[in-house]
Parts: C-alpha cells; sequence; structure tokens
C-alpha cells in the first residue's frame, strides 16, 4: 500500500458517529496525538490501522482502495471537462482522495445534468406539437441497468452462489445438464420445454398462460443451457431478483426494472455454467486463456470473457477485468467492468484502441498494452466473434470483444508472454474519447478537448470545417 493521506476522511468518520478524537484514538489503541497526526495528514494511514478502523468501526475497505478512487476520478474528469475553467488532473485525484462524498455528489450532479439537457432538447424539438400529454422520455432503460450493473462491480454474490448451488446439484454438464435443466421446470415449476424453427421468436419466448417456453432449434447445447438457467432463474429465484432491482432508479421506472430482472437471470445462467469455485480454479491454473477456458466449459469466446469480469467475490476474487463488446461503428453495446477502468458517456471511443484493430484480422486474439492519459497501464486482449443464420448471403452480426486488466495483474495472463511490462513506451497511448482526452499530440484525434478552448491557427489547424484535407 502507498502512503495514504486520508485526515479528511477520517475526521468525518468520526464526526458521523459522533465521537471526540480520544474515543476513537482509544476504540482503535492509539494514542491520541497519532490520530490527531493522522487526521491533520501528518502520518499516512497503514494497513494496520486500516484494518483497526474496519474491525471497529465497520467500515468497508474498499472505500479506501485505489481502485475505487481511480473510477471516482475519472467520473469527475467527465463532469468537469465543460467546466468554465479547467481542473487540472491532480486537484481531481486530490478531491477523490480527501473528499470521496463531494466527488460522488458531483458525478450525480453532472449525470443528472444531462438528463435534464436531454429533456429540454426533446421539449424543444417538440414545440408546437398538439400532444400535449406526450411524456419526456429519461435516460434509457438499458443506460439505467448498464450503471446498477456497473454499480456493483459487475457482481452479485447471492446470485452467483445460488446458481453455484445449482451446478453442484445438478452434479453434470453439457448436454446432460440441457435435460436436467428441463426436467427441473416440468417437475418444480410446471414448465414444458418445446423447439420452435420460427427465426421470429428468438432464442427463448415463454409463455405464461400455457406455462410454454419455446427455444429455437438452432441454439447449441451451451447456448441452451444459458437460455433454459435464464427462465429458471426467473420463475425459481423471482424473490431474490425482485429484492436486488427494488432499488432506486429502477424501483421506479417499470421498464428499466423488468431489463434488469432479465439481466440477473443472465447473469444466474452464465454462473451455472461456469460455477464459481470452478471456473476460477481452472483460470488460474491455464492463466486465464480464454480458448483454452471455452474449450474446457463448452462455451464460446464472449462467454468466457464475460463470466471472467463477474469474478470479484470476496473471498475468492479473481483478476479484476473489464469487458466491452463493439461494433465496427463503435457502438458500444455491452460493457462492464469489475474495477476503476471507466467507459466514456462523451463522444466516441479511442481509435487506437486494438478492439478496433481486431476487425482487420478477424478471429484472431490481438493483445496491447495501452496507457490512459492519467498515467495507468493497462493489457487489454481482442478478438472478434460472429453469430447469425447460416445460408449464403444471410447477414452476420460481428462483434469485436475486448477483455482489458490494470498492467500489475497482467504477470497472471499467458497474453503478457513476449510484452515488456517494465518499458511505459510500450503501451499504446489511448484515452476515454476524443472530447474528454486531454493529449494534444494524438494523430488520431477527431474532436477537441472539451475541457480546454480550441486554438486555432489559419496557417495549421488539425480542425478543418468542411472535410478539407489537413
Amino acid at each position: 500500500m502507498k502512503k495514504t493521506f486520508m485526515g479528511v476522511r477520517l475526521r468525518k468518520l468520526r464526526a458521523e458517529r459522533g465521537m471526540t478524537q480520544i474515543a476513537l484514538a482509544q476504540a482503535l489503541g492509539l494514542s491520541p496525538s497519532y490520530l490527531n497526526q493522522l487526521e491533520q495528514n501528518q502520518r499516512p494511514l497503514t494497513v494496520p490501522v486500516l484494518l483497526k478502523i474496519h474491525r471497529t468501526l465497520g467500515i468497508d475497505i474498499q472505500q479506501f482502495s485505489e481502485d475505487e478512487e481511480a473510477r471516482l476520478v475519472a467520473g469527475m474528469r467527465e463532469a468537469v471537462a465543460d467546466a468554465p475553467e479547467g481542473v487540472a488532473l491532480p486537484e481531481l485525484q486530490e478531491a477523490a482522495h480527501q473528499m470521496p462524498t463531494l466527488g460522488r455528489a458531483l458525478v450525480a450532479l453532472h449525470r443528472r445534468n444531462l438528463a435534464l439537457q436531454e429533456q429540454l432538447e426533446t421539449m424543444a424539438l417538440r414545440l408546437g406539437d398538439d400532444r400535449a400529454e406526450a411524456a419526456v422520455p429519461r435516460a434509457m432503460p438499458f443506460e439505467v441497468v448498464r450503471d446498477f450493473f456497473f454499480a456493483h462491480r459487475n457482481h452479485f454474490d447471492e446470485v452467483d452462489r445460488q446458481a453455484e448451488a445449482l451446478a453442484a446439484e445438478a452434479a453434470v454438464e453439457g448436454p446432460l445438464l440441457v435435460h436436467w435443466l428441463v426436467d427441473r421446470l416440468h417437475r418444480k415449476h410446471r414448465v414444458r420445454v418445446e423447439t420452435t424453427s420460427d427465426a421470429q421468436d428468438g432464442k427463448r419466448r415463454f409463455d405464461p398462460a400455457r406455462r410454454t417456453l419455446q427455444l429455437s432449434a438452432r441454439l447449441g447445447p451451451a447456448q441452451q443451457v444459458f437460455q433454459l438457467a435464464t427462465q429458471l432463474a426467473l420463475v425459481e429465484h423471482a424473490e431474490l431478483i425482485d429484492a436486488l432491482v427494488a432499488v432506486p432508479p429502477l424501483q421506479d421506472d417499470a421498464p428499466s426494472r423488468r431489463l434488469a430482472r432479465i439481466g440477473l437471470a443472465n447473469y444466474f445462467a452464465g454462473a451455472l455454467l461456469l460455477p464459481y469455485g470452478r471456473f476460477l480454479q481452472a483460470a488460474e491454473s491455464l492463466h486465464y486463456d480464454i480458448d483454452r477456458l471455452g474449450e474446457q466449459f463448452g462455451v464460446g469466446f464472449e462467454t468466457v470473457c464475460h463470466r471472467l469480469s463477474t469474478l470479484q467475490r470476496e473471498d475468492a476474487p479473481g483478476v479484476p477485468f473489464f469487458f466491452v463488446r463493439v461494433d465496427r461503428a463503435g457502438n458500444i453495446s455491452k460493457r462492464q467492468s469489475a474495477t476503476h477502468f471507466h467507459f466514456s458517456r462523451t463522444g466516441g471511443t479511442c481509435p487506437l484502441w486494438n478492439v478496433y484493430e481486431a476487425f482487420a484480422q478477424p478471429g484472431r486474439i490481438l493483445p496491447q498494452l495501452a496507457r490512459m492519459p492519467d498515467g495507468r497501464c493497462y493489457l487489454w486482449v481482442a478478438r472478434t466473434v460472429a453469430s447469425g443464420p447460416a445460408g449464403y448471403g444471410a447477414p452476420q452480426r460481428v462483434f469485436s470483444i475486448g477483455l482489458g486488466c490494470d498492467i500489475r495483474h497482467a504477470p497472471r495472463l499467458v497474453y503478457a508472454k513476449g510484452l515488456d511490462l517494465g518499458d511505459p513506451g510500450a503501451a499504446t497511448p489511448i484515452g476515454m474519447g476524443c472530447k474528454v482526452c486531454e493529449r494534444t499530440d494524438c494523430p488520431q484525434r477527431a474532436f477537441p478537448f472539451v475541457g480546454r478552448p480550441l486554438q486555432v491557427d489559419e496557417h495549421q489547424s488539425r480542425f478543418t470545417p468542411y472535410g478539407a484535407a489537413r
């Protein structure tokens, strides 16, 4: 643990509990003078003292983690990106370090401001519309649910443990697990499973009136298990799922709540296919080799990557990964983070990121050392995946899957072989997106950094109007 000064946070914790400095010092087994030095940032907070605070006050140690702090800094940078006066990164880091509550409030106000701006734009577009009863749209449900999963660091412990227990009860896998789930749905919940070749029905459709679950005949064994387990979660663990989504803003937003329930049911299905303990043990022994894990458990590349991003059980954590799925146009359809990496909400993503290079080399895993503007380095691996109907001329869905982690975890991954992890110059400089990236010398910059006034030289300008040659 680096030298960490958290005097403001300590004073706040003490004030919340109505304790004097002497009383807290006695509770922690410290001298009053030593505690006073900690609160005045004259001495750093050490691990033994942090553990005493945890045991005495019941404080979550995660509040003091560097990952949580980095996540907060990233959110604050976006919040002040268009401020009248630029805020330097060291100032944001200090605020997140000493006053995290203030930082979280700033991020929350920024998000509320974005939502209000969207409402104003929508109202402006509807001026003159005689449908006065037309509702002003809020944040899209998928955005609300994405934030919900992000707030939980993409890990739901009780859901995970319930799925793992069910996998142990089944004691089978592969095609045999399909038959076991079909039998359990019918025997315990009176749900009958049918297969259909009608493509319009999608992968899964449940008719509650007839108690019938229809599955597409095109699904493979692992896909059948996933869809069956999703439906089982919705009927067998409805109370657990409902309790998890009974929180703001989901509890007041029916579409978002329904989408969150499906997301948690999908989480359950992935945890049943890839039980936590067994999957983590295999991942560690294979040095997180995605292809070998997929071969061992009979699932695809994307499924393995998605599950790896959820392995954050408190007593047995795996590598904290971030997971992303993008298309050729740069649209991010999935993004989950178990740690501090922050995906931009403003503008597009960085074209120097290897998730886009993967489209030029389909099917091949591409590793990349990447460095963010704040100096943090990451190891990313990316590869394309394709799905869709068979047959000549049938359109296919092609995505690039990215899986990344902080460089300090890179030695645990097989993909670090041959990379110079100790050379800062070996990392590609990337950012969260042009509008929130302050790099001035980036050859791929598409927009100016919105936190700094645009300096235009009529003789030499990177940003030229009307598509003029650069």
